[in-house]
């Protein structure tokens, strides 16, 4: 039976306040659940019902999305400022709750995996994004050479020239370039996820303004990678709607500029987001669009759709649909030829490939009863053992999930020491998504409370996540 609704007090706080009218005009526009309109609002559940508990801190364009569902005339949006708006000067955790007053806050490492730090939302692109919006027949954006102080702290946006150049594209690209290595590395919390949304930005204004025939072909691709980097980096925080706008956009300029390759990698960006907030239905549709044409992508491009789709069936716990997709997927990248791939197409390897597939049987070992964890961990250790420094994020993703399955399947003892390796691969990392995993492990650690070893290891976890 569901469980009903915790009663809420709004004189306990602020955030209590604000979570309470979220739960009544949620309710006065026929919203019976917290899940009905998380769905709308695109976040999860678990978001809509901590933010009406006071429990979370509301994301400042989730309030804005709020205000546009429920039809509140920008009540939320207007309330935010006084809610959450001194919030630099609270310790808080973009993913839990304020410290309480009076308490003092762990020694972690501001914008660290395991300590504080949000940056502002970063990416205001048209909504809803269509192409002919932003992409009329030749008009395209000429745009200046890049000033990066004026993108990380802008006062106006950076000069647009009379014309685009070869020089202006190449610009474009080594962003993306530079952005996805610091990307991997080091997650993209503070810094990394500021510059990405501010170039997003730029990108988007100039495709309102004139482009030579010649170099619009190559425009249109250089925007549309750097809105696949820039929708990654926003995704790595939680900034889903500025993610999926950023991967919309570059599908769109994908289409326009008929870039087959990069089409489907912008879809299996929007698939992977729309599973990662948990909805499988909207995760399966966008993998599928990703495949259409599959004859124009490299055998590596249909592996990594097909392990998209599994990945959504699996959160759809549609078994045998699942385990169909890791084949087709394991049979399409049998064929891999590297040389055929696009340059952004080089990560994705066999420690690459093993990755995405075990993340769709991990879905299936911790959701199906009675399903074989061993399909999954045996996937994550071939990624543990194979990723590059260079992948430092995904290797300590795949440990924490290889700790997690361990945990709640196997040894718990040998599940704390992988999530200790885990903790020690992600310490440097910025990575929102890296720290809900480690949040799910110290849960599934708290199952063994007889089991010192797990204990440790969730105690490590809840010091450096504040709680």
């Amino acid at each position: 039976m569901p469980q009903p609704e915790r009663i809420l007090d709004p004189t306990a706080s602020p955030e209590a306040w604000f979570g309470h009218e979220i739960r009544l005009r949620r309710k006065a526009r026929g919203y019976k659940t917290a899940g009905a309109l998380a769905a709308h609002v695109q976040v999860s559940v678990d978001v809509v019902l901590k933010v009406e508990r006071g429990e979370y801190r509301c994301p400042q364009d989730l309030a804005a999305r709020l205000d546009e569902v429920l039809e509140t005339d920008g009540l939320f949006a207007r309330a935010w400022g006084m809610t959450f708006g001194d919030a630099d000067k609270r310790p808080v955790d973009a993913d839990g709750t304020p410290a309480r007053r009076g308490e003092r806050t762990r020694g972690t490492q501001g914008g660290r995996m395991l300590g504080a730090g949000d940056p502002t939302a970063l990416i205001r692109s048209p909504d809803p994004v269509e192409r002919r919006a932003f992409l009329a027949v030749g008009s395209l954006a000429a745009l200046a050479p890049l000033e990066l102080t004026r993108l990380l702290m802008p006062v106006g946006p950076p000069p647009v020239p009379e014309r685009i150049t070869r020089n202006e594209i190449d610009q474009l690209l080594d962003i993306a370039g530079g952005l996805q290595g610091w990307d991997n590395a080091h997650g993209s919390g503070g810094l990394v996820g500021e510059l990405a949304g501010n170039c997003m930005r730029w990108a988007v204004s100039l495709l309102s303004a004139d482009c030579p025939a010649a170099l619009r072909s190559d425009f249109l691709a250089a925007v549309a990678r750097l809105g696949l980097v820039a929708g990654t980096s926003q995704f790595d925080i939680c900034r889903h709607e500025e993610a999926r706008v950023a991967f919309k956009v570059a599908v769109e300029c994908a289409e326009e500029g008929k870039h087959w390759h990069l089409r489907a990698k912008g879809y299996s960006f929007l698939a992977r987001q729309a599973i990662w907030i948990g909805d499988g239905d909207d995760g399966l549709t966008n993998a599928e669009k990703g495949l259409v044409r599959s004859d124009r992508l490299t055998a590596s491009e249909q592996a990594m759709l097909h392990t998209a789709r599994a990945r959504a069936f699996a959160k759809l716990r549609n078994v045998q649909e699942t385990l169909a997709a890791v084949g087709a997927a394991d049979d399409a990248f049998a064929q891999r030829r590297p040389e055929n791939d696009p340059p952004w197409m080089a990560y994705y390897d066999e420690t690459q490939h093993n990755g995405d597939t075990a993340h769709a049987l991990w879905d299936l070992s911790v959701g199906v009863d009675g399903h074989n964890p061993t399909p999954a961990a045996e996937r994550f250790r071939t990624v543990v053992r194979g990723h590059a420094p260079a992948f430092v994020r995904s290797k300590a993703i795949s440990c924490t999930k290889l700790a997690a399955l361990v945990m709640l399947k196997g040894d718990p003892r040998e599940a704390a020491a992988i999530g200790h390796r885990a903790l020690d691969l992600g310490g440097g990392l910025t990575s929102r998504r890296a720290s809900e995993d480690l949040r799910e492990l110290g849960g599934f650690a708290s199952r063994h409370p007889k089991v010192q070893e797990a204990l440790a290891l969730r105690e490590r976890i809840s010091a450096g996540l504040p709680s």
